[in-house]
C-alpha cells in the first residue's frame, strides 16, 4: 500500500513539474493535473491537500537548499565545498524550467504550503552557515550576508535569463556568461574566507 502511494505521488509530481515547465503554473488546474499523472483529483487533495500543496512538494523536492544535504569535512575544504555549491545551484535552476516557473510561482502568492516550504529552506540555509562559520572561523552575519547576496543573484538572474539576456555586462542566457558569473563568485569566496 505504501508503494503505491509513492508511486502516486511520484506520478502526481512528474505530472506537475511537466506542466509547469510546458505552460507555466498560472493555468495549472486540478483535473488537468490528475488526468495527466492518470489517477484521481481526490489522491492530489489527500496526498497534498491542493495544486498548491502538490506545486510546493515539487519545490521541496527539486530545490537546491532542501535537496543538498552538506558536511563540511574540514576547516581546509570550506571554500571548495561552497564554491562547489553555488555552482550546483546555478545548473539545477538553469536546466529545471519547472523550477524556475514554481520560484516565480512562490514569489507572487502565499499561503500555508508555501509558508512551510520557505521555513524548511530557512531551517537548511541556516544549518550549512553556521558550519561554515564555525570552520572558517568567520562570524554568522558576514557568512549569512554573503550566502544571501550569492543565492539570491543566481535565483533572481536565472530567472530573468529567460526574458533578459544580458545583465549588468553578463551574459546570463550562455554557458560562457555563467561560467564567467561562477568564477566571479569564486573569487568573491576566496576574498571573504582571506578575512
Amino acid at each position: 500500500m505504501e508503494r503505491d502511494r509513492e508511486a502516486t505521488e511520484n506520478r502526481l509530481l512528474e505530472a506537475i513539474g511537466s506542466m509547469v515547465a510546458e505552460q507555466g503554473f498560472e493555468k495549472i488546474g486540478i483535473n488537468a493535473v490528475a488526468a495527466r499523472a492518470g489517477v484521481s483529483k481526490i489522491l492530489i487533495y489527500r496526498y497534498f491537500g491542493s495544486v498548491e500543496g502538490l506545486m510546493a512538494a515539487y519545490v521541496r523536492r527539486h530545490d537546491f537548499c532542501l535537496t543538498t544535504k552538506v558536511i563540511i569535512p574540514d576547516a581546509g575544504s570550506v571554500g571548495m565545498v561552497v564554491k562547489g555549491l553555488f555552482r550546483s545551484q546555478i545548473e539545477q535552476l538553469r536546466t529545471n524550467v519547472a523550477l524556475r516557473r514554481l520560484y516565480r510561482w512562490e514569489l507572487s502568492c502565499t499561503n500555508e504550503s508555501i509558508a512551510a516550504l520557505r521555513a524548511q529552506r530557512e531551517e537548511a540555509g541556516l544549518s550549512l552557515i553556521r558550519q561554515v562559520s564555525v570552520l572558517s572561523g568567520l562570524p554568522v552575519d558576514k557568512v549569512a550576508f554573503t550566502a544571501t547576496l550569492v543565492t539570491s543573484s543566481i535565483t533572481y538572474l536565472v530567472m530573468l535569463a529567460d526574458y533578459c539576456p544580458v545583465y549588468n555586462g553578463f551574459s546570463i542566457s550562455t554557458d560562457g556568461g555563467w561560467l564567467s558569473f561562477a568564477n566571479s563568485i569564486d573569487d568573491l569566496i576566496d576574498r571573504m574566507l582571506a578575512g
